[in-house]
């Protein structure tokens, strides 16, 4: 037997919060501050407990900490796996998590409002602790009565008027005009938006704001009376599709601001399939600094939204929640431009 082994309890013993404390010599308030990642935890008192948990094996019973009303468990509710954003905020979530004894838990609404419901309803169910959910659907009503039987974050929800629950979002007005001041700044003058379908979003949607972002830098360049935004469907075959026949087109843009970087990738690999020079052809700016953007290969040229930092600061904002904060609070980030290759600036473009 290893003296690891020596010191952790043999199978019959039971290690309960009182066996940490008194192993890392500290008190058993102590060690629940650790575990609730609470405010004001030193790191020397943090590495202390920490030590003496893993050293001991400890893992806290769920089915007690339920009973006492925590079940140290949060629901993180996603839009769209398929999204190359998306994992950015789980990271930050799990950032911000590891050190305490949350964990997540995540669901997929596949962008249906119904099963977006069935989710929540279920996380709810299940006794989690509060919901940081991802782009919803649903209207801020609805959000609100679930608000009320537990503490929600939502991120890329633009409801700043919400008093039930928080929001988290970067400033997507502003990262559409920043997208099309690049544009403009390049010379570019024949610009298009693809944005969704009018029935994949809402008004408080992160797409929407976009939409109004596009819509104003194009007025204040003087193009606001050719500002064509172009609808693209959610469901990745009819996006293809959709693409495709932009590309297609006679009439088709010099350049092309995408909602996202989802369908700005697949409009690279589908220019690159039909013969289409990205940027001599068609300079391309996504949205999301996804880090498949950045990728050799692809080199796409995105507005920055900072997903890692969205995902931590929306778990800080939902812990907050949980341990009693009651204020609504509305947090908006200042996103930037990543350029990269879709955005070169070519004689072409010079010229008009």
């Amino acid at each position: 037997m290893s003296v690891e082994d020596k010191q952790k309890p043999q199978r019959n013993d039971r290690v309960t919060i009182r066996t940490v404390a008194t192993h890392a010599g500290v008190s058993v308030a102590a060690v629940s501050k650790v575990m609730r990642n609470a405010y004001g935890v030193s790191e020397a008192l943090r590495a202390k407990v920490t030590d003496a948990i893993e050293t001991l094996g400890y893992r806290p019973s769920r089915a007690a900490r339920g009973l006492r009303g925590r079940s140290f468990t949060i629901g993180v509710l996603l839009i769209d796996i398929r999204n190359p954003f998306l994992p950015e905020v789980i990271a930050g979530v799990n950032g911000v998590l590891a050190p305490s004894h949350y964990q997540a838990m995540i669901g997929v609404s596949d962008a249906r409002v119904q099963l977006e419901t069935s989710l929540i309803e279920s996380m709810i169910d299940y006794k989690m602790d509060g919901l940081v959910l991802v782009a919803p659907r649903l209207p801020s009503e609805i959000l609100a009565k679930f608000a009320a039987q537990i503490p929600i974050v939502a991120v890329g929800y633009h409801d700043a008027g919400a008093t039930a629950f928080d929001t988290v979002n970067a400033d997507d007005q502003r990262g559409a005009e920043i997208a099309v001041e690049a544009l403009l700044a390049c010379g570019y003058r024949d610009i298009e938006m693809l944005s969704l379908g009018e029935r994949e979003g809402h008004a408080v949607s992160v797409v929407r704001q976009r939409e109004i972002g596009y819509r104003r830098a194009m007025q204040r360049g003087g193009l606001g009376a050719s500002a064509p935004i172009g609808k693209i469907p959610i469901a990745p075959p009819k996006r293809e599709a959709a693409i495709r026949k932009f590309l297609a087109r006679k009439d088709r843009p010099r350049a092309v601001f995408c909602w996202s970087d989802l369908d700005a990738i697949t409009l690279l690999s589908l220019a690159m399939e039909m013969g289409v020079r990205v940027p001599e052809d068609l300079a391309v700016i996504g949205y999301d600094n996804s880090s498949t953007a950045a990728l050799g290969l692809v080199n796409l040229a995105s507005i920055d939204q900072s997903g890692r930092e969205l995902g931590q600061i929306a778990t800080r904002a939902l812990i907050s929640r949980i341990e009693g904060r009651t204020a609504a609070e509305h947090i908006l980030q200042i996103p930037s431009l990543v350029s990269r290759n879709s955005l070169i600036v070519s004689e072409d473009a010079r010229q008009g």
